[in-house]
């Protein structure tokens, strides 16, 4: 489950796949959005870490 915590690190490291104007969301390029978008994924991504790490009994 830790491997998820990974996700991130390769989506925001991997810029030219991001590197684009459109799509375009509220008027925010992709660059910015995509990486702004992150931000609650990763919170996500981290809370499920940790529940699944409460779960075993992992601290």
């Amino acid at each position: 489950m830790r491997a998820l915590l990974l996700l991130p690190f390769i989506a925001l490291l991997w810029v030219p796949f991001y590197n684009d104007e459109l799509p375009a969301l509220f008027g925010f390029p992709f660059f910015y959005w995509y990486q702004l978008a992150w931000v609650p994924l990763t919170a996500l991504i981290i809370w499920i870490v940790y529940k699944d790490g409460l779960r075993k009994g992992v601290e």
